[in-house]
């Protein structure tokens, strides 16, 4: 294991990876998302995210969670019951472990983000 810090927060000369939301999740649009992933060791990885404006179903096991602070952009998350927590520019936020719901970029984003396994 690396005992070195690294910065999250450098993706120059970086290449990210590329994805969009599976087909079957895809609620509005097929928005490319771009991921760079910064340090990876045990049960977490951390890194820096972007992604265009879409929605798309998301279903978080039982043991993962996700925190994430957004840099620029405004996230919508929609939970259970209909509840819906936007998160923009400087807050953060926590997906819990066992999450179901909708994650919607409302206008583009980039966030940093942890994702442990508990």
């Amino acid at each position: 294991m690396s005992k070195r810090i690294t910065l999250i927060d450098r993706t120059d000369g970086l290449e990210p990876s590329l994805d969009q939301p599976r087909v079957e999740r895809r609620v509005q649009g097929a928005p490319w998302r771009k991921t760079w992933l910064l340090h990876e060791a045990g049960p977490m990885s951390a890194g820096v995210w972007e992604c265009e404006v879409g929605r798309w179903r998301i279903v978080f096991p039982p043991t993962e969670q996700e925190y994430f602070f957004i840099l620029s952009g405004l996230a919508r998350l929609h939970g259970p019951e209909g509840v819906i927590t936007d998160v923009g520019p400087g807050q953060a936020a926590v997906i819990p472990p066992g999450f179901e719901g909708e994650f919607e970029v409302v206008e583009p984003v980039r966030k940093h983000f942890v994702v442990v396994e508990v």
